[in-house]
Parts: structure tokens; C-alpha cells; sequence
């Protein structure tokens, strides 16, 4: 089977959560014998086509953007002749020039997309894109919702509820690199024996200014390690309260990021929008046997970490109620909440050490059934479609 991945952005020039779940998906399903490319938006002026861990990412132009929307034209074009030798296009939702290329390029394969999370902060722009979006999600095949949570919690996904299933996202660890020790003694020398790590894009969902206010009144060490449209504006503000004990060290490599996971005493996960739908960088902590403390949000991030279980959970946007789970997890080292930092299963039907597994069999069958339909093969599907 050959399967066409479009997403906005993807490995090598950013590395968030979306581009690791597609990661994920590629090299665990690779291993059954899925055929994975990658369609993609670059700035970067290097090759159009590049090898990576066992599937081919293809590199169109960015031409501008809009509202962090990405446009190009390339894409368009590249879409279209890359669908014509896939057997399922697999869609990387929300991206709203994605939806356009879709209809641009006459897709007419099999198609799904994961509905990574709601569009929350443009709303003016959403009644404009309001159409685009319903008619992209009526004209796919199947719709993936990330967790039983967000699909309970979403209107759209309510709305489309009689096409969508829920895999939840999973990590294998065995693609993760073993940082040397002597990496992990100088991360060590530079953060401490003890500290909460942050790991993610910094960007304005992510709920950083609620952890700094959090703490304006605690010295603990924290670790922050991403960068982002908001990386200045969030350095500033922790001038501002004088947040000494609280180190930026920007984007690092996958082995830097695994030192510290290894390393980190507990997450922090202050998201506070519903633009967070899962928190891969929460599911990693979770891989590494970390007390993880976030927010309720009603989106997949409740769905990794339990309260009291694996960790703690406190309401968005309330530093008070952060900096004093932070307290209770930092005063507390030899009493973690009950079952905190021993990692959840990614799915309701898979033991805890093999989410990843349970992630890629259920996803791989998924791609011919929900794509044709329900009793229909590829060929047949494509004849549906062909009579639409």
C-alpha cells in the first residue's frame, strides 16, 4: 500500500507534535510494509526531495502565508501528480490551504484525515473558511479523531461523528536516539540534579505565561526547551518577575531532548486552549515514566495524564492552582500521585508497553477500510468516487 502523507510542515525544518505523530506513523507503518511519502511545504532552499528514516518527503515552496496559513502553488501541482501513484491520501488537519489544494487538485483516491484540533483563535477568519472546511471534511472518506475526549468535546467532530474513529497517537521509544552519559552530565551541570522540563513549539496555546506567573512565587528550577512565535515576548516576561531559576534553552537536537526527558524530575504542560488536542511532548513524558502535571481542557491531554494517577491536573489559565501542583509534586518526591509517571496505554485495547504497536495495526487496516467504505476495496472506491 502506498500512502501520500500532506501536512504544512514536517522534518527536517520543524520538529513539533504533528510532525512527530506523522513521523510515528510513517517508520511504524513502514515496518508493515506501508509504502510512506510526505508532501510538504518548505523556506528552505535545499533539495525538493529528500530520504528520511525510510519514506521520501517531498519539499514544495512556500509562497506566502496568511494568518499562519502556508500557501504555494508547487504544492498544488505536486499534489496532484503524487496522488496519482498513492493508494490513500492522508490528510494532516487543521490547515486551511490544504483544504484548497484538495479540490485544486481533483483528488479522486481514497482519503483520510486526523483531525489533530479545532481552529481556536481565528474566528473571523473561521466564518470565511467555514465552507472550505465543512465541504473538505464532507468530500474525505473517514475522519480520525485523536481521542475519545476530543471527539466528545468538538462540534465539528460531532458533527461528522457518523464518519469518524478514534486511534489515539503513540510513540515507539525504540526510534528515540540513547544520549551518552557524557551529554546527560552536561545538561546536568547546566540544569541541576532536580527540575520540571517543558518541551514543545512556543506558541500562544501552550500556556507558558501561566507557568511563569506560576513561578513568580516558587524557585524551582525549570527547564523550557522549544522555540516559537512567542519566545521573545515569554523571555520578557520572565525578566520582568525575575524568574531567575527559569532557563530557555531554545530548540535542540532529538538526542539533547532525550537527555532531558531522562534527566527531568517531572512535565510541565501548562496548556490552556483547546488548540491543544494531545500533547506528544506529555505522551513522551509519560514514555520516559514522568509525574506530568497539565491542565483541563477536554482534549486528549486528560486522556495521557490522570489525576492523581499518572500525574496531576489542575483548570487552565490559573497559575495559583500550577504552582501549587508544582509544589505538591516537588515537596512529595517519595509519595508521586498514585501510579503517576508510569506511562498510560495510547489506546483503550493495548498494554502500556506497546502503544505505539496498537497505534500503527490499528491505523494501517484502517487506510483501505475507511478510505473505500464499508465492504468496498481501493479499486472499488476509486469507482465511487469516479460516479460522484
Amino acid at each position: 500500500m502506498r500512502v501520500l502523507h500532506f501536512y504544512k510542515t514536517y522534518y527536517p525544518d520543524t520538529w513539533g507534535g504533528i510532525e512527530q505523530v506523522i513521523r510515528q506513523l510513517c517508520v511504524g507503518t513502514g515496518r508493515l510494509g506501508v509504502r510512506n511519502e510526505v508532501l510538504t511545504l518548505t523556506r528552505d532552499t535545499g533539495p525538493a526531495r529528500i530520504e528520511f528514516e525510510g519514506h521520501t518527503v517531498h519539499r514544495a515552496r512556500l509562497d506566502f502565508e496568511i494568518a499562519s496559513t502556508g500557501f504555494s502553488a508547487g504544492a498544488i501541482r505536486q499534489l496532484a501528480r503524487l496522488a496519482r501513484d498513492a493508494d490513500v491520501i492522508h490528510y494532516h488537519f487543521p490547515w486551511p490551504f490544504m483544504d484548497l489544494a484538495h479540490f485544486l487538485a481533483r483528488i479522486d483516491k481514497p482519503s483520510v484525515v486526523t483531525y489533530h484540533s479545532d481552529i481556536v483563535r481565528q474566528k473571523n477568519l473561521l466564518r470565511v473558511y467555514g465552507p472550505l472546511k465543512r465541504g473538505f471534511l464532507r468530500s474525505v472518506d473517514t475522519i480520525v479523531a485523536t481521542s475519545p475526549n476530543y471527539l466528545a468535546s468538538s462540534p465539528v467532530l460531532k458533527r461528522f461523528e457518523h464518519k469518524t474513529r478514534t486511534i489515539t497517537y503513540g510513540l515507539d521509544k525504540t526510534i528515540y536516539p540513547q544520549p551518552p552519559q557524557s551529554l546527560k552530565d552536561q545538561w546536568r551541570a547546566r540544569c541541576g540534579e532536580r527540575f520540571f522540563l517543558f518541551v514543545g513549539v512556543l506558541r500562544y496555546y501552550k500556556g507558558l505565561h501561566i507557568l511563569l506567573d506560576a513561578m513568580a512565587n516558587l524557585d524551582y528550577p525549570v527547564v523550557i526547551v522549544g522555540a516559537g512565535p512567542v519566545e521573545q515576548e515569554l523571555k520578557e516576561h520572565a525578566r520582568r518577575l525575575g524568574l531567575t531559576h527559569v532557563i530557555f534553552v531554545g530548540a535542540v537536537e532529538e538526542l539533547d531532548k532525550v537527555a532531558l526527558l531522562e534527566l527531568c524530575y517531572a512535565m510541565v504542560f501548562p496548556s490552556h486552549l483547546r488548540s491543544e488536542a494531545f500533547g506528544i511532548s506529555l505522551l513522551e513524558g509519560a514514555m520516559y515514566g514522568k509525574p506530568m502535571i497539565s491542565s483541563e481542557i477536554g482534549t486528549g491531554t486528560t486522556y495521557i495524564n490522570i489525576d492523581n494517577e499518572t500525574g496531576l491536573v489542575v483548570p487552565p489559565d490559573d497559575p495559583a492552582a500550577f504552582g501549587a501542583a508544582m509544589r505538591t509534586l516537588w515537596s512529595s518526591p517519595s509519595a508521586p500521585p498514585s501510579g503517576a509517571g508510569r506511562p498510560r496505554p495510547a489506546t483503550g485495547s493495548c498494554s502500556p508497553p506497546r502503544p505505539w504497536r496498537a497505534t500503527t495495526t490499528r491505523c494501517t487496516p484502517s487506510w483501505p477500510q475507511a478510505a473505500a467504505g464499508p465492504g468496498l476495496d481501493l479499486a472499488q472506491g476509486r469507482r465511487r468516487r469516479a460516479r460522484l
